[in-house]
């Protein structure tokens, strides 16, 4: 998958390369940075999207669960964030991919919902820090999106329900996010940061 995405950028005349690591384990980030700096000579941007979803009732929820969701979604979000910091200069943006059910959670995600909740925190107090030195952190909230990851939990029932809490009448593409995402690095955006915007065609959760 990660080859695909290198495939499709390359093809449009961008520069990329495909690195391994899990973000879960803390020995695995530095490589990340460093890999990135010896390719590109510097780093500018940082896409915190690694995540973990699964589902949870109070009667399947177990520790490692629990642990598994926070280590990656908001520890490994966190290191993550500690170790691009020191190499981000003024100008900086990180964004933070959260979701609309840290504001609006499933009775049966308790795991991943309060880990979302805790990434658009996390995207305040960073902003906090940050704004001395020029650096900008910004949440982008999608709502429900046609993903490969979800694609095994998708059928026509459940589409027409998301459908009929969404505004804009259509389920979200990865496109819709990609393109709030651009939007939130780039200069248009310079003055917005420490907030997370929902990306989800007016879907009420």
């Amino acid at each position: 998958m990660a080859q695909a995405v290198v495939d499709r950028i390359t093809a449009a005349g961008g520069s990329a390369f495909a690195i391994k690591a899990d973000i879960s384990n803390p020995a695995e980030i530095p490589f990340l940075v460093r890999a990135t700096i010896e390719k590109f000579g510097k780093l500018d941007i940082l896409i915190n999207n690694a995540a973990v979803y699964k589902m949870d009732s109070l009667d399947s929820l177990t520790a490692a669960s629990i642990d598994e969701h926070f280590a990656l979604n908001v520890r490994g979000l966190l290191l993550m964030t500690q170790a691009a910091v020191r190499e981000l200069g003024e100008g900086g943006v990180i964004v933070n991919i959260s979701s609309g059910m840290a504001q609006s959670p499933y009775p049966t995600v308790h795991a991943y919902c309060s880990t979302k909740g805790a990434v658009n925190t996390l995207t305040r107090s960073l902003a906090l820090e940050l704004g001395s030195r020029k650096i900008r952190v910004v949440g982008i909230a999608p709502g429900f999106t046609a993903t490969e990851g979800n694609a095994d939990i998708r059928d026509v029932a459940s589409d027409d329900y998301l459908i009929g809490k969404t505004p804009l009448g259509r389920i979200g593409e990865p496109t819709d996010i990609a393109a709030a995402v651009s939007f939130a690095v780039s200069t248009d955006a310079d003055w917005i940061t420490g907030s997370t915007v929902d990306v989800a065609g007016g879907m009420i959760f």
